[in-house]
């Protein structure tokens, strides 16, 4: 879901397209399509074999460290110019470092598994096996963008070149590789904050049948600072939960107790990347139905016989005091009172039937709708003590309508927060204590303290509109650590994506969609698997939050010199200079730096 500029046409789009659902639809039960979640096959590959790069490959089972940087094609052989002997990383205390590994064969290799040691120092202090994790990189189908750089826009198949890349993380512990294919595995060090600084060393095991393990050794530097947990991180992540897709890959009922169990290691990984706020929909359908699992409501909204109103909230307290037991509890951001089509569903009890209407911000009807809605939730996010952290949310909207809205929202009650996400208004800047806005848009730095001064956050966002940077499955993974660094440079508080797991049919094999990107609509992929971009939007935001300790530091200490290698540095992460230069190039001199101090 694309806010800002491109919003209107989506409307236009959507408009055509996609007129409506049953709104209950994703209420009643899950849909009959599910994912097998499981072993799974990889579709085919469009691209031949790339025969050339092989001749040269000795048999059997060849395995070096990579680099995290490329996405190696399933059917060419690994360029020797991306491998390395070893590996060797500086991490502070409680940071999760992360390299490439690859398999590479030009005969079948059968059982292939992997295993890790403990890392030791030479003080008898390690880095526990538990610590460590490495998991097979599989490939998933993609598009790319149009010719014209354009990836807002419909895509039935075919419309655009499709490949395989390398983005899941596979949970399976065995894994064949056929012959003439290259198996990138993906190795993370998670390095307990505990942890005494010192140089540690270990190693990781590549075994397959009949073949003499293959052993990698690398080290880790860990420096005497520590980063916080992430529960403690000021960068603001906000990837926008759709608990329904959840329901739908598993084939379980929605809100069933197999529901929630089901959802909880997907958003404890949410929750472990710092994520700080909670997606929830107080209408139905807030998006028109643009996406595979419609977003139903959170609140029962009833039309009592006599005209008033009644409100259930049993589902989205459950859902709030679910995310906030994860540590997920800065902001609830409610959604929307401005939809895409203007359509307001709720239960009828005198017509005993679900009904709907469609209202405009400014009518009689919007305001009769929503006033009596409004008073009741005030009262009951007070009675809950969640309402200082909750936001009537909304995208981009014409400025009217948004006015009318924000104008209704602060006659119920002037306290009530807002959150937008979307085009920059000066004139509305002062109301919104979470706001979002594109790319394209320019807040000036004085603008963004006085907001976080007043607690407020000031935050931008990617979606289909950016060539770059991004996260797409095509995108070169590194723009996903970059796009933490450039809101360093800015000075936003954080980042917003729309999506972390509106999965499309068969995610974990096509990533493809019918009108965005690929990938544009997830970043995790089910089991829960994560992935390249997840893990390199992580490090983004790592190298975020240490930015931020070592300008503090900086300051504190009056250590101008170093405070202006720093911001040199971040000078060069402007979105116009990765049109010629690609992400790790600006990631690589950059995280040297911030690792030396």
């Amino acid at each position: 879901m694309c806010t800002g500029i491109l919003t209107l046409n989506h409307d236009l789009f959507f408009m055509k397209k996609w007129l409506t659902l049953l709104f209950l639809s994703p209420i009643v039960g899950c849909w009959a399509q599910s994912v097998d979640l499981g072993r799974y096959q990889e579709l085919p590959d469009p691209k031949p074999v790339n025969s050339a790069s092989w001749t040269a490959v000795k048999t059997g089972q060849n395995v070096s460290f990579a680099t995290a940087d490329v996405r190696y094609a399933k059917h060419t052989a690994p360029d020797s110019k991306t491998l390395q002997k070893s590996w060797k990383a500086q991490a502070w205390k409680g940071e999760k470092v992360h390299t490439q590994a690859v398999i590479w064969s030009a005969t079948p290799l059968s059982n292939v598994g992997l295993s890790w040691s403990d890392l030791n120092d030479a003080k008898g202090h390690k880095i526990p096996a538990g610590s460590v994790s490495a998991g097979f990189v599989r490939y998933v189908m993609t598009d790319g963008l149009s010719p014209t750089g354009d990836g807002c826009d419909e895509r039935p198949p075919g419309k655009y070149d499709s490949s395989l890349v390398a983005d899941p993380i596979d949970l399976v512990k065995v894994l064949d590789v056929p012959k003439h294919t290259t198996q990138p595995v993906w190795l993370s060090v998670s390095v307990p904050p505990t942890t005494p600084a010192g140089l540690y060393t270990g190693t990781l095991s590549v075994a397959s049948s009949g073949a003499k393990p293959t052993v990698l050794t690398y080290s880790i530097d860990v420096q005497n600072r520590s980063l916080p947990a992430p529960k403690d991180w000021k960068f603001h992540l906000d990837l926008w939960q759709n608990p329904y897709s959840v329901a739908r890959v598993h084939s379980v009922k929605v809100w069933s107790k197999e529901h929630w169990d089901l959802m909880r290691p997907y958003m404890k990984m949410l929750a472990d990347a710092g994520q700080k706020s909670i997606t929830a929909t107080i209408i139905n359908d807030p998006w028109r139905s643009q996406t595979e699992d419609v977003y139903g409501s959170m609140v029962q909204w009833t039309k009592k016989k006599d005209g008033t109103w009644a409100y259930d909230y049993t589902i989205f307290d459950q859902w709030v005091t679910y995310m906030m037991e994860l540590g997920v509890d800065r902001f609830i951001n409610c959604y929307s009172m401005i939809p895409w089509n203007l359509k307001f569903s709720y239960y009828d009890e005198a017509a005993r039937k679900d009904t709907f209407i469609v209202a405009k911000t400014g009518t009689p009807e919007y305001e009769a709708h929503w006033r009596p809605m409004l008073t009741d939730f005030a009262r009951h996010l007070k009675a809950k003590g969640w309402f200082e952290k909750t936001t009537i949310a909304m995208d981009e909207r014409p400025m009217a309508a948004m006015q009318q809205a924000l104008a209704l929202i602060k006659s119920v009650d002037k306290d009530f927060r807002l959150s937008l996400a979307g085009l920059y208004h000066p004139e509305l800047e002062q109301d919104l204590i979470d706001y979002c806005v594109a790319t394209n848009q320019t807040v000036d730095k004085a603008t963004m303290q006085r907001r976080r001064q007043a607690g407020f956050n000031t935050t931008y966002y990617t979606c289909c509109t950016e060539r770059y940077p991004n996260t797409f499955t095509f995108s070169p993974p590194a723009e996903a650590a970059w796009i933490s660094w450039h809101a360093a440079s800015k000075g936003y508080d954080g980042y917003l994506r729309w999506a972390y797991n509106c999965w499309v049919k068969d995610p974990l094999r096509d990533s493809r969609f019918r009108t965005w990107p690929a990938g544009d609509t997830y970043i995790v992929y089910p089991g829960p698997r994560t992935s390249i971009r997840f893990e390199r939007l992580i490090e983004g935001i790592q190298d975020y939050e240490k930015i931020r300790i070592l300008k503090d530091e900086f300051r504190a200490k009056g250590q101008t010199d170093k405070a202006q290698q720093l911001e040199k540095a971040l000078n060069t992460f402007e979105v116009s200079a990765l049109a010629n230069t690609p992400a790790a190039t600006h990631l690589q001199p950059a995280k040297a730096l911030l690792n030396s101090f």
